[in-house]
């Protein structure tokens, strides 16, 4: 069964009450952290509301902090937007949770924390599900350490993996090593939040649930695909965390190159978790290491005519290393070497301090051969907004209205918020962790799929840091660099702006 009839599934059963009534008991590791207040908490408030979780599951908040529910509960206020409505509904979810102070490092404050688990379990069969919500730097003693003392006697355990998934091939192997080491492939779950938004778990649908689609999905059609991620603020403080990691394996790495992915994979057998995953590592093992001369990079500086944050560049953040030379902005360009895809560029761009938040994908089309309208054509584009605003587009060029017989372009719009008026689109975080809840790896990270992103990385990477290559100023609240759509041009995409989507008034 697919993950999204899983999940289906176990919303029945749920409602109608023939869900299994023994314990399940999630675990928040790091539940003093930003993570948790303002992602998980809020997730779990979520699915607990909506009745979308097994009746008997209990919620464990561990770390190191002398805590209460109630201090949680407050820091994580902001985020739970709890109506008044709500109150004796989440006056009952505090009452599943519970929480428990220790050290990650301390053997002993696991086997207390088994201990608590135990007491809820009450001897029955009971599944075990442990977010790590923590920095990388604990996950190998956290991870030894629940092998060791808090698997679940009777019933399933599973373990989420927050990304970083590693800084390099090198880092990355060494970690899922280890994890391989405690843990089988189906405990395992690599959590990239990206995948469970509603536009990036479209892309199946569109691509092999239309006839329209499929015949030209190829080179001979194709031009160019542009996968974009664009954010209007900056590190806000938090460059010191940034500067380790820089724009490329903070998006590019992992949740772009997800996405390029799911655009660009052969049909799987079946919606199966694994056929899905398979078609997807053959992608990534058909697309050479990315090279510097494919790559733009840039870092914002303030601008002086922009208001409060805008005014200051990276390196005018007080936490971030002087004279660094991090990228905050990245644009490159891959090829995937086989039958469908040779010679197609996909164009991956990413960049903090920018002129507007936006994720989406962008299909161009090539030019219709034997030109009769003499280059009034603009060409085709298909474009899937991801976020904000998720929404469906395709350019196309129809006759101008009225005497005339010129062409001109227009659009067939899906916006989603216009045509589906009373549908809620859940978090990607709900849609993630209720997967987990039913044992659907769909949506999650596989080993083998993780050391071939890594492959493809790692080789720029190291020479970015040992070269110390200077990335390109721009202007707090732009386009970007420049050289960026130069690059693009070179590669086969063109900019026209004729058209551009704007958001319907509802």
């Amino acid at each position: 069964m697919a993950g999204g009839d899983k999940s289906a599934q176990l919303i029945r059963d749920t409602m109608e009450g023939t869900e299994q009534t023994v314990p399940h008991i999630f675990v928040v590791m790091g539940a003093s952290g930003d993570l948790a207040k303002k992602k998980i908490y809020p997730t779990l408030w979520w699915q607990y509301r909506e009745g979308l979780l097994p009746k008997n599951t209990i919620f464990v908040g561990y770390a190191r902090s002398a805590l209460t529910v109630d201090g949680i509960m407050a820091k994580s206020q902001p985020y739970l937007k709890v109506k008044d409505t709500e109150q004796a509904k989440f006056k009952e979810f505090v009452s599943m949770n519970k929480y428990v102070k220790g050290s990650y490092s301390e053997r002993s404050a696991f086997e207390n924390l088994d201990a608590e688990l135990k007491k809820i379990e009450q001897g029955q069969e009971g599944n075990r599900l442990f977010y790590l919500a923590l920095p990388p730097s604990v996950f190998m003693e956290v991870t030894t350490n629940i092998k060791a003392t808090c698997m679940s006697p009777k019933g399933w355990t599973r373990v989420i993996v927050e990304k970083p998934f590693g800084k390099d091939s090198e880092s990355s192997a060494k970690l899922s090593n280890h994890l391989s080491s405690l843990f089988s492939e189906e405990e395992i779950y690599r959590i990239d939040h990206y995948l469970g938004k509603e536009m990036v778990q479209n892309l199946m649908i569109l691509r092999f649930g239309n006839m329209i689609f499929g015949p030209s999905w190829n080179r001979n059609h194709i031009a160019s695909v542009v996968i974009t991620f664009k954010e209007p603020f900056g590190t806000q403080g938090r460059g010191g965390y940034f500067d380790e990691f820089g724009i490329i394996r903070d998006v590019m790495q992992n949740h772009l190159l997800q996405i390029l992915t799911l655009v660009a994979m052969e049909k799987p057998v079946s919606t199966d978790a694994e056929a899905i995953r398979n078609e997807k590592v053959k992608v990534l093992r058909c697309m050479p290491e990315l090279k510097l001369e494919n790559v733009v990079l840039g870092q914002y500086v303030g601008n002086p005519d922009g208001k409060g944050d805008e005014k200051l560049g990276y390196l005018d953040d007080s936490t971030v290393p002087k004279g660094s030379v991090t990228p905050t902005f990245a644009a490159a360009v891959f090829y995937i070497c086989n039958e469908r895809w040779d010679g197609v560029p996909f164009i991956l761009k990413c960049g903090k301090a920018l002129n507007e938040r936006k994720a989406e994908v962008r299909i161009q089309f090539h030019e219709p051969p034997g030109d009769i309208f003499q280059s009034q054509l603009q060409r085709n584009e298909l474009v899937i907004r991801v976020q904000p605003d998720e929404a469906v587009y395709c350019k196309f060029m129809t006759k101008k209205p009225g005497m005339s017989f010129s062409p001109v372009e227009t659009e067939l719009d899906l916006t989603y918020g216009a045509r589906y008026k009373d549908v809620v689109l859940p978090d990607a975080y709900v849609r993630l962790i209720l997967d987990v809840f039913c044992g659907s790896q769909m949506h999650f990270v596989r080993t083998d799929e993780l050391a071939e992103a890594w492959r493809i990385f790692t080789p720029l990477l190291h020479q970015i840091e040992n070269d110390k290559i200077k990335p390109v100023p721009y202007t707090y609240g732009g386009r970007g660099p420049s050289e960026a759509d130069e690059m693009a041009a070179k590669h086969n995409f063109r900019f026209t702006g004729t058209y551009k989507w704007t958001k319907p008034q509802l």
